[in-house]
């Protein structure tokens, strides 16, 4: 694989982490919440640098349904990152104290969260474009059991990811229903990163299998159009 690509790979995963570590605001404290999100940003900064290409290319070549699909997952996860940013600075009390900026908290708390879970969502989506080009970039492909291990550990996480977002009331987030994160402090800090990590898993689950449709829909229409 070559460095650039472990290069990219290495920020994508360190942005995961902090972004698990950035929803367990109520566990770090508002403090270490702001500074790992100033971190969050400048790996944002850092992961489109060396995407530059991908954005060059935006208004080239043909869109297939994976690659519209794609496409539209990456500009939504980069509105919904800057929406996170911009509303993060106005509630900010530490990291950007210092910047001339008064009023727009009323609106900057539902708007935080708003982004923030869509974010999570989106990134977890754009998983599986990065796990495709790791398959791409290793010329590896997995056989026989291995492969029934792995979609079966898959589809195990899916499930559980499934209740974790159930139990967590991400949908009400999603869509603003609640303008309020719930949080139980009972739960042991490993459960509430198990419970998003599986629900990380579950879209990334939700990607794969969506892309292979998306691709089939692709062969279909080539198809079609030989005939």
């Amino acid at each position: 694989m070559k460095p650039n690509m472990i290069l990219k790979i290495s920020v994508d995963f360190a942005m995961t982490v902090l972004l698990l570590l950035l929803m367990a605001r109520q566990l770090t404290g508002n403090t270490a919440h702001e500074w790992l999100g100033a971190a969050m940003f400048l790996l944002w900064a850092v992961h489109h640098i060396l995407n530059a290409r991908w954005h060059s290319h935006l208004l080239k070549g043909k869109y297939t349904p994976v690659r519209a699909a794609q496409t539209v997952v990456n500009l939504l996860l980069l509105l919904a990152m800057i929406g996170t940013m911009a509303s993060a600075v106005i509630l900010s009390r530490e990291v950007f104290a210092f910047l001339p900026i008064s009023g727009g908290i009323a609106p900057a708390r539902p708007m935080h969260i708003f982004c923030s879970f869509w974010s999570f969502v989106l990134m977890a989506l754009h998983w599986n474009m990065i796990l495709g080009l790791v398959r791409k970039a290793s010329g590896t492909a997995l056989k026989g059991p291995a492969k029934i291990i792995l979609r079966t550990a898959g589809a195990a996480a899916a499930v559980y990811g499934i209740y974790a977002f159930l139990k967590n009331r991400i949908f009400s987030y999603l869509f603003l229903i609640s303008s309020f994160v719930f949080f139980d402090f009972e739960r042991p800090l490993p459960l509430f990163f198990l419970e998003y990590a599986a629900m990380m898993g579950l879209f990334v689950f939700l990607s794969y299998y969506g892309t292979k449709g998306l691709q089939r829909l692709g062969r279909n229409r080539k198809a079609d159009g030989k005939r």
